[in-house]
């Protein structure tokens, strides 16, 4: 079950960001010549998960990223299970790199699952976000995917019930990520687990660039 990974900051290429999407921002954007190709929710819950949530999951055993190990198990999964995403999908070699040799990067904050071939099948990539004097600190659940044959497993929740209590143990009391606004599935299941709608981001391109 993928959740997808934040938006760039305002613009990249031909992408022009709204980062408060209301019903009257394509209109807006519409005079302007813009169409837009994105819908993203960002959805937060309170944290820490309640001890029903917790057993209502499936329980896994998840692991820390190994860096140079993991990687192509990772990029495998990720590849897999955003075969249709415009940023996430298509990872290489060099854009993970571009990743874990950051100086932000944290391997214990990717956490792995292997099923029971022991190749990896899925993983929730978290980031704790610290509060600012305007808003809060979040814990981020940035990407989690999990291999398409694992649906119906309840892995999806698993990954994600485990990065949630990751995050409530590093102190985090609110847990954020994004997802497509068209991803049924995802939301159904992130809304099971608590997560609401806090706002919507929106991406526009120039009507003549549109696909």
């Amino acid at each position: 079950m993928p959740s997808e990974t934040p938006p760039p900051d305002h613009t990249v290429g031909e992408l022009i960001w709204e980062r408060d999407h209301q019903t009257n921002t394509d209109a807006q954007q519409a005079s302007l010549g813009r169409t837009r190709v994105r819908l993203l929710h960002q959805m937060r819950r309170p944290l820490p998960l309640s001890s029903a949530e917790i057993a209502e999951t499936t329980s896994v055993y998840l692991r820390p990223f190994q860096v140079g190990i993991d990687d192509a198990g990772l990029l495998s999964v990720n590849n897999q299970a955003f075969a249709w995403h415009p940023d996430q999908g298509g990872w290489d070699q060099n854009r993970l790199q571009a990743q874990t040799l950051s100086s932000a990067f944290d391997p214990a904050m990717l956490l792995i699952h292997e099923g029971n071939n022991g190749a990896i099948d899925g993983f929730c990539w978290t980031k704790i976000h610290p509060g600012v004097e305007d808003a809060p600190g979040m814990g981020e659940i940035y990407v989690i995917a999990a291999d398409p044959s694992t649906h119906g497993t309840g892995l999806g929740r698993a990954l994600t019930v485990g990065g949630l209590k990751l995050l409530s143990a590093h102190g985090m009391e609110i847990g954020m990520l994004y997802v497509e606004a068209d991803n049924a599935a995802a939301i159904k299941l992130y809304e099971r687990l608590g997560f609401r709608v806090h706002h919507m981001e929106s991406a526009y391109v120039l009507a003549e660039s549109a696909p």
